[in-house]
Order: structure tokens, then sequence, then C-alpha cells
């Protein structure tokens, strides 16, 4: 089979999956709000003189007391809902980008060398990280961003990236032990290949895709992650935008009427995350097709 075939065929399933094609959209949609916020985004939320108490809690436009410049209301500080969402967009991708980055190219690396040469290097590693991976991320997070004693979103990517690399590091272990037993690499070995070029030419090229499906999935957990840790307060800062922090605001008004400081952030991530989850499912049954 060659590869413009393989290519072509994941082309063809991909547009004949809805929910493939609306995943992706809805990925690409809040990626290019995001990226267009300061140009789309009628205030920037974050600009104190560009924010005032005037507009304290205002209802969506359709509402009355709605104003025109206010398509979904603000909120407690008078900033633009609409417009904070799409900050907040930005936020929650630069973190989840963030991390997938980071936590999987230091995975990936760990996972590859554990993998090829075994021994002391993969016992003390994958004790490591059987460690980390029995406790929860979550609550390594919190701990971490405690002990940090400071806030950001760099921060908040370093702390949840400490646990994150477990998942890319186990999985490409194992992907590698099952490549590196392959006649081509028995017969690149045979040759006189070296350690570096059977790692970054033979294993590392083989032994990836079920990377992108992780990559795909952890994206996601990381966007609501980062939404959870920021909702309890202990993530990105208040001068920093967030959708978690927009909800956890919002909720000190549900009571009293104003719904939409919570529904429509929330309508936000949940778009989000079910649109990488919607593509993450289509990805993980076009690489491993006997998965039911």
């Amino acid at each position: 089979m060659s590869k413009g075939f393989f290519k072509s065929k994941i082309v063809h399933d991909f547009f004949h999956d809805p929910s493939a094609v609306i995943g992706s959209l809805l990925l690409v949609l809040s990626i290019l709000l995001a990226f267009f916020a300061p140009s789309i985004a009628p205030q920037n939320p974050y600009d104190l003189e560009k924010v005032s108490l005037e507009h304290f809690l205002t209802p969506p436009i359709w509402m009355e007391g709605g104003e025109p410049g206010f398509l979904l209301g603000t909120d407690d500080q008078g900033r633009d809902i609409f417009s904070t969402i799409l900050y907040g967009f930005r936020t929650s991708l630069i973190v989840g980008f963030g991390v997938v980055l980071i936590a999987g190219t230091f995975g990936i690396i760990v996972g590859l060398l554990a993998g090829y040469y075994g021994g002391v290097m993969d016992t003390v590693t994958m004790r490591l990280a059987d460690t980390l991976f029995s406790f929860s991320t979550t609550l390594i997070a919190i701990l971490l961003l405690g002990l940090f004693n400071r806030s950001g979103v760099f921060v908040v990517i370093i702390a949840i990236c400490v646990a994150d690399w477990v998942k890319y590091a186990r999985t490409m272990r194992g992907s590698v032990l099952e490549v590196k037993e392959e006649a081509y690499i028995t017969a690149a070995k045979a040759t006189g290949a070296g350690d570096l070029r059977l790692l970054l030419r033979h294993l590392l090229p083989n032994a990836i895709p079920p990377i992108f499906v992780i990559v795909a999935v952890d994206l996601a957990v990381v966007i609501m992650l980062e939404a959870t840790l920021s909702f309890l307060g202990v993530g990105v800062p208040l001068t920093e935008p967030s959708l978690g922090m927009m909800i956890s605001i919002g909720k000190n008004y549900m009571y009293a009427g104003m719904w939409w400081l919570v529904l429509f952030p929330g309508i936000a991530l949940f778009l989000l995350v079910i649109g990488i989850n919607l593509f993450a499912d289509w990805l993980r049954e076009e690489l491993n097709p006997k998965i039911e």
C-alpha cells in the first residue's frame, strides 16, 4: 500500500465521518477565535481603561436592560462576556497545547530510551511513572501550585506537566518494546546502525502513531484541568482570562438570576472539549480499527 493511497484513505474516512468533521470544525473555530480575539472582541476585558463598573451585570442584549455593545451581557466587573470568552479560549488553548508539547516531548524521550535500553533506566523511570500515575494529576497540580506560591499561565503549564508526561512515557515504551522486535530493526542492527540512527530513523517513526491519539485525548483533559484549577482559584490569576474562572465568578450570582455568567462560558468550554473529543475518537478508530 503506497503512502499516497494511505493518505487518501484517511482523508476519505475523515470526510465521511460526520462526528470527526464537526469536532474538527469546533476545534478550528475555537483556535481562530482565540488567535483573532483582539480583532474580533468588542472589548479588551482586561484593559482597565476600557472596563467600567457602570455596566455592572448588564444582561444579554435581547433581555430587558441589555445594551447594544454587550451581546452576551457583562460580569460583576463590567467586562463583556463575549469578549472574555474569546480571550478565555486563548488561555485554554495555550495551556492545552503547552502541556501537550512539553509533557509529550519529555514523555516520548523517556519512553523511547526506557523501551530501547531497558535495564536500570527502564526500571527507575517506570517506577517513577507508576508512582506519579497512582496520584491524581489534579491533586498534584494543586499541591505544586501551592508550593510555587506563584500564579500565571506558565506556572500552571509546569504544574500539570509534572504528572502529565507519564501517559506519554508509558505508551511510548510499550510501543517501542513491540516495534524493536520487528525484523527490520534486527536487520538495521546487523548492518551496523548505531543507537542514535536506530532510535530516530527506525524506532521513533514506527512507534509514535499511538502517541497521536494520546495527544488528541490529553488536549481536552488538560483544558478541563486548567478550567478546574481556575474554578478552584489556584489556576491562572485574576488578571488572566479563563473560562473556569468566569464560571467560578458566575456561580456566586446564580441565585440572583444572573444565569448568563455561568451559561455562556460553560457552553464555550463544552463545545471546545467536545470538539476535541470527537476528533480524538475518530483518530483512535482510524489508527487502531480493531478497537470497538
